[in-house]
Protein backbone atom coordinates (compact mmCIF):
# COMPACT_ATOMS: atom_id res chain seq x y z
CA UNK A 1 0.00 0.00 0.00
CA UNK A 2 2.95 2.04 0.78
CA UNK A 3 4.06 1.88 -2.84
CA UNK A 4 0.83 2.40 -4.37
CA UNK A 5 0.44 5.72 -2.39
CA UNK A 6 3.54 6.53 -3.25
CA UNK A 7 2.85 5.95 -6.97
CA UNK A 8 -0.36 8.05 -6.79
CA UNK A 9 1.34 11.15 -4.66
CA UNK A 10 3.65 11.36 -7.42
CA UNK A 11 0.92 11.12 -10.28
CA UNK A 12 -1.11 14.19 -8.69
CA UNK A 13 1.94 16.31 -8.81
CA UNK A 14 2.63 15.42 -12.51
CA UNK A 15 3.47 18.46 -14.75
CA UNK A 16 3.89 16.74 -18.22
CA UNK A 17 1.33 13.56 -18.85
CA UNK A 18 1.03 11.08 -21.96
CA UNK A 19 -2.62 10.39 -22.64
CA UNK A 20 -2.91 7.51 -25.01
CA UNK A 21 -6.36 6.73 -26.38
CA UNK A 22 -7.57 3.30 -27.86
CA UNK A 23 -9.80 2.91 -30.75
CA UNK A 24 -11.97 0.98 -29.00
CA UNK A 25 -12.62 4.62 -26.87
CA UNK A 26 -12.15 6.61 -29.96
CA UNK A 27 -15.06 4.46 -31.62
CA UNK A 28 -18.80 4.96 -31.60
CA UNK A 29 -20.53 1.50 -31.66
CA UNK A 30 -22.88 2.87 -34.33
CA UNK A 31 -19.98 3.88 -36.03
CA UNK A 32 -17.44 6.95 -36.79
CA UNK A 33 -16.11 8.18 -33.83
CA UNK A 34 -17.14 9.12 -30.11
CA UNK A 35 -18.00 12.32 -29.93
CA UNK A 36 -18.83 13.20 -26.57
CA UNK A 37 -15.82 11.30 -25.44
CA UNK A 38 -13.79 14.03 -27.82
CA UNK A 39 -15.41 16.26 -25.87
CA UNK A 40 -15.13 14.96 -22.47
CA UNK A 41 -11.18 14.35 -23.27
CA UNK A 42 -10.49 17.97 -24.72
CA UNK A 43 -12.37 19.74 -21.44
CA UNK A 44 -10.31 17.76 -19.30
CA UNK A 45 -6.88 18.72 -21.35
CA UNK A 46 -8.05 22.22 -21.51
CA UNK A 47 -8.89 22.21 -17.59
CA UNK A 48 -5.23 20.23 -16.83
CA UNK A 49 -3.32 23.38 -18.89
CA UNK A 50 -4.84 25.72 -16.57
CA UNK A 51 -3.51 23.86 -13.86
CA UNK A 52 -0.59 24.08 -15.19
CA UNK A 53 -0.48 20.38 -16.51
CA UNK A 54 1.07 19.69 -20.11
CA UNK A 55 -0.62 17.09 -22.08
CA UNK A 56 0.41 14.95 -24.93
CA UNK A 57 -2.25 12.35 -26.66
CA UNK A 58 -1.43 9.01 -28.42
CA UNK A 59 -4.14 8.04 -30.72
CA UNK A 60 -5.62 5.19 -32.59
CA UNK A 61 -8.66 5.44 -35.06
CA UNK A 62 -7.43 6.45 -38.07
CA UNK A 63 -7.79 2.53 -39.84
CA UNK A 64 -11.24 2.41 -38.44
CA UNK A 65 -12.37 5.70 -40.04
CA UNK A 66 -10.64 4.72 -43.40
CA UNK A 67 -12.32 1.31 -43.02
CA UNK A 68 -15.71 2.61 -43.17
CA UNK A 69 -14.86 4.18 -47.11
CA UNK A 70 -13.16 1.22 -47.89
CA UNK A 71 -15.58 -0.96 -47.38
CA UNK A 72 -15.07 -3.24 -50.31
CA UNK A 73 -11.40 -3.40 -49.78
CA UNK A 74 -10.24 -6.60 -47.94
CA UNK A 75 -8.79 -5.73 -44.45
CA UNK A 76 -5.94 -8.70 -44.76
CA UNK A 77 -3.31 -7.00 -46.92
CA UNK A 78 -0.60 -4.25 -45.56
CA UNK A 79 -1.53 -2.29 -48.28
CA UNK A 80 -5.33 -1.68 -47.58
CA UNK A 81 -4.53 -0.93 -44.18
CA UNK A 82 -2.24 1.99 -45.45
CA UNK A 83 -4.90 3.07 -47.48
CA UNK A 84 -7.56 3.30 -44.98
CA UNK A 85 -4.95 4.63 -42.32
CA UNK A 86 -4.72 7.84 -45.25
CA UNK A 87 -8.07 7.88 -45.55
CA UNK A 88 -9.16 7.65 -41.96
CA UNK A 89 -6.23 10.13 -40.52
CA UNK A 90 -7.78 13.32 -41.83
CA UNK A 91 -10.87 12.72 -40.72
CA UNK A 92 -9.85 12.02 -37.04
CA UNK A 93 -7.66 14.59 -36.60
CA UNK A 94 -10.90 16.77 -38.13
CA UNK A 95 -12.53 15.49 -34.73
CA UNK A 96 -10.10 16.09 -32.76
CA UNK A 97 -9.72 20.04 -34.09
CA UNK A 98 -13.30 19.92 -33.45
CA UNK A 99 -13.24 18.70 -30.08
CA UNK A 100 -10.82 21.52 -29.23
CA UNK A 101 -11.95 24.68 -30.79
CA UNK A 102 -14.21 25.61 -28.10
CA UNK A 103 -11.54 25.71 -25.77
CA UNK A 104 -9.07 27.44 -27.68
CA UNK A 105 -6.82 24.83 -27.96
CA UNK A 106 -5.25 23.82 -30.93
CA UNK A 107 -3.35 20.12 -31.82
CA UNK A 108 -0.74 19.11 -33.63
CA UNK A 109 -0.58 16.18 -35.87
CA UNK A 110 2.65 14.08 -35.49
CA UNK A 111 2.86 10.72 -37.80
CA UNK A 112 5.86 8.06 -36.72
CA UNK A 113 7.28 5.47 -37.89
CA UNK A 114 9.26 3.01 -35.71
CA UNK A 115 12.45 4.02 -37.59
CA UNK A 116 12.14 7.71 -35.95
CA UNK A 117 12.52 6.19 -32.68
CA UNK A 118 15.45 3.53 -33.70
CA UNK A 119 17.83 6.37 -35.10
CA UNK A 120 19.67 8.88 -32.43
CA UNK A 121 19.38 11.89 -34.26
CA UNK A 122 15.41 11.46 -35.44
CA UNK A 123 14.79 10.59 -32.31
CA UNK A 124 16.56 13.58 -30.97
CA UNK A 125 14.58 15.54 -33.96
CA UNK A 126 10.95 14.28 -32.98
CA UNK A 127 11.61 15.04 -28.85
CA UNK A 128 12.95 18.55 -29.93
CA UNK A 129 9.90 19.37 -32.35
CA UNK A 130 7.43 17.59 -29.16
CA UNK A 131 9.01 20.50 -26.66
CA UNK A 132 8.43 23.40 -29.01
CA UNK A 133 4.42 22.52 -29.73
CA UNK A 134 4.80 22.10 -25.75
CA UNK A 135 6.32 25.14 -24.73
CA UNK A 136 3.47 27.34 -27.53
CA UNK A 137 0.46 25.85 -26.13
CA UNK A 138 -0.32 23.17 -28.78
CA UNK A 139 -1.56 19.69 -28.27
CA UNK A 140 0.15 17.14 -29.90
CA UNK A 141 -1.43 14.27 -31.02
CA UNK A 142 0.10 11.54 -32.14
CA UNK A 143 -0.16 8.61 -34.27
CA UNK A 144 1.78 5.81 -35.88
CA UNK A 145 2.27 6.67 -39.51
CA UNK A 146 -0.01 3.34 -40.95
CA UNK A 147 -0.14 4.79 -44.32
CA UNK A 148 4.00 4.52 -44.66
CA UNK A 149 5.02 1.78 -42.26
CA UNK A 150 6.09 -1.13 -43.64
CA UNK A 151 5.15 -4.59 -41.96
CA UNK A 152 8.19 -5.73 -39.70
CA UNK A 153 9.53 -2.65 -38.66
CA UNK A 154 6.28 -0.95 -37.24
CA UNK A 155 5.65 -0.37 -33.57
CA UNK A 156 2.90 -2.88 -33.06
CA UNK A 157 0.41 -1.22 -30.90
CA UNK A 158 0.36 2.00 -29.93
CA UNK A 159 0.51 1.48 -26.42
CA UNK A 160 4.65 0.71 -26.98
CA UNK A 161 4.03 3.97 -29.36
CA UNK A 162 3.03 5.72 -25.92
CA UNK A 163 5.22 4.25 -23.96
CA UNK A 164 8.45 5.42 -25.88
CA UNK A 165 6.50 8.94 -26.24
CA UNK A 166 6.33 9.57 -22.68
CA UNK A 167 10.04 8.34 -22.50
CA UNK A 168 11.38 10.38 -25.27
CA UNK A 169 9.01 13.56 -23.91
CA UNK A 170 10.49 12.77 -20.23
CA UNK A 171 6.88 12.48 -19.07
CA UNK A 172 5.70 12.49 -14.99
CA UNK A 173 2.93 9.99 -15.72
CA UNK A 174 1.37 8.09 -18.34
CA UNK A 175 -2.19 7.50 -18.90
CA UNK A 176 -3.59 4.69 -20.96
CA UNK A 177 -7.54 4.63 -20.84
CA UNK A 178 -9.10 1.23 -22.05
CA UNK A 179 -12.29 -0.35 -21.79
CA UNK A 180 -12.16 -2.16 -18.81
CA UNK A 181 -11.95 -0.85 -15.53
CA UNK A 182 -8.05 -1.22 -14.97
CA UNK A 183 -5.82 -4.48 -14.81
CA UNK A 184 -8.13 -7.58 -13.58
CA UNK A 185 -7.55 -10.76 -11.89
CA UNK A 186 -9.19 -12.33 -14.87
CA UNK A 187 -11.23 -11.89 -17.79
CA UNK A 188 -14.85 -11.00 -16.27
CA UNK A 189 -16.46 -12.72 -19.24
CA UNK A 190 -15.49 -16.11 -17.93
CA UNK A 191 -14.29 -14.69 -14.55
CA UNK A 192 -17.18 -13.96 -12.35
CA UNK A 193 -14.54 -13.26 -9.49
CA UNK A 194 -12.43 -11.16 -11.37
CA UNK A 195 -11.11 -8.27 -9.60
CA UNK A 196 -9.24 -5.09 -10.39
CA UNK A 197 -5.17 -4.89 -9.38
CA UNK A 198 -5.17 -1.75 -8.00
CA UNK A 199 -1.09 -1.58 -7.92
CA UNK A 200 1.50 -3.42 -9.93
CA UNK A 201 5.18 -3.46 -8.40
CA UNK A 202 8.15 -3.37 -10.05
CA UNK A 203 9.10 -7.18 -11.31
CA UNK A 204 5.48 -8.46 -10.14
CA UNK A 205 4.10 -11.67 -11.47
CA UNK A 206 1.65 -11.28 -13.87
CA UNK A 207 1.03 -14.97 -14.96
CA UNK A 208 -2.26 -14.97 -13.64
CA UNK A 209 -4.09 -11.98 -14.27
CA UNK A 210 -5.78 -11.10 -17.98
CA UNK A 211 -3.39 -10.11 -20.41
CA UNK A 212 -0.26 -11.35 -18.01
CA UNK A 213 1.41 -13.94 -19.53
CA UNK A 214 0.34 -17.81 -19.01
CA UNK A 215 -3.01 -15.70 -18.80
CA UNK A 216 -6.37 -15.39 -20.34
CA UNK A 217 -6.18 -12.54 -22.92
CA UNK A 218 -8.71 -9.49 -22.10
CA UNK A 219 -10.79 -7.50 -24.04
CA UNK A 220 -8.41 -3.96 -25.13
CA UNK A 221 -5.39 -5.50 -26.06
CA UNK A 222 -4.44 -5.94 -22.09
CA UNK A 223 -1.26 -7.64 -22.77
CA UNK A 224 0.17 -4.61 -25.10
CA UNK A 225 -0.41 -2.21 -22.25
CA UNK A 226 1.04 -4.57 -19.51
CA UNK A 227 4.36 -4.35 -21.56
CA UNK A 228 4.36 -1.05 -22.52
CA UNK A 229 3.38 -0.05 -18.91
CA UNK A 230 6.40 -1.85 -17.76
CA UNK A 231 8.82 -0.26 -20.41
CA UNK A 232 7.91 3.22 -18.87
CA UNK A 233 8.01 2.63 -15.78
CA UNK A 234 11.19 0.95 -15.48
CA UNK A 235 12.27 4.56 -16.89
CA UNK A 236 10.84 6.06 -13.59
CA UNK A 237 7.48 7.44 -15.39
CA UNK A 238 4.24 6.52 -13.14
CA UNK A 239 1.74 4.56 -15.68
CA UNK A 240 -2.07 4.16 -14.91
CA UNK A 241 -4.37 2.42 -17.12
CA UNK A 242 -7.54 3.07 -16.31
CA UNK A 243 -11.51 3.09 -17.73
CA UNK A 244 -11.82 5.81 -20.57
CA UNK A 245 -15.55 5.59 -20.55
CA UNK A 246 -15.13 7.37 -17.15
CA UNK A 247 -15.86 11.13 -17.58
CA UNK A 248 -13.34 12.99 -16.40
CA UNK A 249 -10.77 10.05 -15.16
CA UNK A 250 -7.64 11.96 -16.10
CA UNK A 251 -7.94 14.62 -14.40
CA UNK A 252 -9.40 12.43 -11.72
CA UNK A 253 -6.50 10.02 -11.66
CA UNK A 254 -4.62 13.86 -11.29
CA UNK A 255 -6.91 14.86 -8.10
CA UNK A 256 -5.84 11.71 -6.32
CA UNK A 257 -8.89 9.28 -7.01
CA UNK A 258 -7.99 5.73 -6.60
CA UNK A 259 -9.08 4.54 -10.07
CA UNK A 260 -7.47 2.18 -12.22
CA UNK A 261 -4.14 0.14 -11.68
CA UNK A 262 -0.98 2.23 -11.08
CA UNK A 263 2.53 0.83 -12.28
CA UNK A 264 5.05 1.79 -9.16
CA UNK A 265 7.90 3.50 -11.14
CA UNK A 266 11.75 2.64 -10.65
CA UNK A 267 13.89 5.40 -9.94
CA UNK A 268 14.44 7.93 -12.93
CA UNK A 269 16.70 6.99 -15.80
CA UNK A 270 19.03 9.20 -17.96
CA UNK A 271 17.54 10.29 -21.41
CA UNK A 272 20.39 8.33 -23.63
CA UNK A 273 20.24 5.03 -21.56
CA UNK A 274 16.11 5.37 -21.79
CA UNK A 275 16.96 5.63 -25.42
CA UNK A 276 19.44 2.12 -25.13
CA UNK A 277 16.85 0.30 -23.16
CA UNK A 278 13.53 1.04 -25.52
CA UNK A 279 14.46 2.05 -28.79
CA UNK A 280 17.84 1.80 -30.45
CA UNK A 281 18.40 -0.60 -32.98
CA UNK A 282 21.23 -3.31 -32.25
CA UNK A 283 23.61 -4.28 -34.42
CA UNK A 284 24.90 -6.80 -33.26
CA UNK A 285 25.68 -9.37 -29.74
CA UNK A 286 27.85 -9.79 -27.65
CA UNK A 287 27.66 -13.26 -25.43
CA UNK A 288 29.79 -12.93 -22.16
CA UNK A 289 30.91 -15.13 -19.20
CA UNK A 290 29.76 -15.61 -15.97
CA UNK A 291 32.24 -13.47 -14.15
CA UNK A 292 31.43 -10.48 -16.53
CA UNK A 293 27.59 -11.31 -16.13
CA UNK A 294 28.10 -10.61 -12.24
CA UNK A 295 30.22 -7.54 -12.69
CA UNK A 296 27.57 -6.03 -15.08
CA UNK A 297 24.86 -6.57 -12.95
CA UNK A 298 26.46 -5.89 -9.44
CA UNK A 299 24.48 -2.76 -7.97
CA UNK A 300 27.79 -0.64 -8.70
CA UNK A 301 28.04 -2.21 -11.88
CA UNK A 302 31.44 -2.35 -14.10
CA UNK A 303 32.15 -1.75 -17.65
CA UNK A 304 32.40 -4.67 -19.65
CA UNK A 305 35.95 -6.06 -20.39
CA UNK A 306 37.35 -7.61 -23.65
CA UNK A 307 38.63 -10.31 -21.26
CA UNK A 308 34.89 -11.22 -20.23
CA UNK A 309 33.48 -11.61 -24.16
CA UNK A 310 32.78 -15.54 -25.12
CA UNK A 311 31.03 -14.99 -28.84
CA UNK A 312 30.82 -11.53 -30.73
CA UNK A 313 27.36 -12.20 -33.74
CA UNK A 314 26.91 -9.65 -36.48
CA UNK A 315 28.65 -7.14 -37.82
CA UNK A 316 28.66 -3.69 -36.75
CA UNK A 317 31.09 -0.98 -36.21
CA UNK A 318 32.73 1.06 -33.58
CA UNK A 319 29.60 3.07 -31.66
CA UNK A 320 26.89 0.62 -32.70
CA UNK A 321 24.30 -0.39 -30.53
CA UNK A 322 24.96 -3.85 -29.03
CA UNK A 323 23.16 -6.07 -26.82
CA UNK A 324 24.93 -8.22 -23.90
CA UNK A 325 23.89 -11.57 -23.55
CA UNK A 326 24.92 -14.04 -20.69
CA UNK A 327 26.26 -17.46 -20.72
CA UNK A 328 22.25 -18.81 -21.29
CA UNK A 329 21.48 -16.18 -23.72
CA UNK A 330 19.74 -13.96 -21.80
CA UNK A 331 19.67 -9.66 -22.35
CA UNK A 332 21.67 -8.66 -19.85
CA UNK A 333 22.46 -5.26 -21.32
CA UNK A 334 22.21 -2.90 -24.15
CA UNK A 335 25.18 -0.32 -25.10
CA UNK A 336 27.71 1.69 -27.70
CA UNK A 337 30.48 -0.99 -28.46
CA UNK A 338 34.04 0.26 -28.76
CA UNK A 339 35.37 -1.38 -31.28
CA UNK A 340 34.18 -2.87 -34.71
CA UNK A 341 33.18 -6.62 -34.53
CA UNK A 342 36.32 -8.09 -36.57
CA UNK A 343 38.17 -6.51 -33.93
CA UNK A 344 36.27 -8.12 -30.87
CA UNK A 345 36.72 -11.22 -32.10
CA UNK A 346 40.05 -11.05 -31.90
CA UNK A 347 40.48 -9.29 -28.57
CA UNK A 348 37.33 -11.69 -27.28
CA UNK A 349 38.94 -13.29 -23.75
CA UNK A 350 41.75 -11.63 -23.88
CA UNK A 351 43.02 -9.06 -20.98
CA UNK A 352 43.54 -5.14 -21.46
CA UNK A 353 47.21 -5.22 -21.44
CA UNK A 354 47.05 -7.27 -24.78
CA UNK A 355 44.61 -5.10 -26.86
CA UNK A 356 47.62 -3.49 -28.17
CA UNK A 357 49.92 -6.17 -29.36
CA UNK A 358 46.92 -8.26 -30.72
CA UNK A 359 45.51 -5.24 -32.53
CA UNK A 360 48.64 -3.13 -33.58
CA UNK A 361 47.18 -0.37 -31.26
CA UNK A 362 45.96 1.01 -28.14
CA UNK A 363 42.51 0.92 -28.09
CA UNK A 364 39.76 1.78 -25.31
CA UNK A 365 39.86 -0.81 -22.36
CA UNK A 366 36.80 -1.35 -22.38
CA UNK A 367 34.19 -3.23 -25.06
CA UNK A 368 31.49 -1.64 -23.12
CA UNK A 369 31.83 1.73 -21.52
CA UNK A 370 29.40 1.48 -18.53
CA UNK A 371 28.25 5.05 -19.21
CA UNK A 372 27.31 4.14 -22.71
CA UNK A 373 25.34 1.05 -21.20
CA UNK A 374 22.12 0.58 -19.77
CA UNK A 375 21.11 -2.68 -17.70
CA UNK A 376 18.30 -4.84 -19.43
CA UNK A 377 18.14 -7.76 -17.43
CA UNK A 378 14.65 -8.11 -15.54
CA UNK A 379 14.65 -6.77 -12.10
CA UNK A 380 17.78 -4.62 -12.10
CA UNK A 381 17.64 -0.71 -10.48
CA UNK A 382 19.01 1.69 -13.08
CA UNK A 383 20.33 4.69 -11.48
CA UNK A 384 19.81 8.09 -12.82
CA UNK A 385 23.21 9.54 -14.14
Amino acid sequence: MDEERRARDQLAKARRIVVKVGTRIVAAREGGVNRAFLNDLAGQVAQLRQRGVETVLVTSGAVHLGRRALAHVGRGSVSARQAMAAIGQPELMLHYAEAFAPHGLIPAQLLLTAEDMTHRERYLNVRNTLETLLRQGAVPVINENDSVSIEGITFGENDRLAALVAIKVRADALVFLSDQPGLLTGDPRQDANARLVPAVLPGQDLSGCAGGTGGTESAGGMSAKLEAARMAAECGIVVVIGDGREPGVVVRLLDGERLGTVFVPGPPMEARKAWLATTAEPSGELVVDEGAKRALLAEDGASLLPVGVREVRGDFSRGDVVIVRGPEGEELARGLVSYSAEELRRIAGHRTRDVERILGRRGDDEAVHRDNMVVTAPHQPQRAT
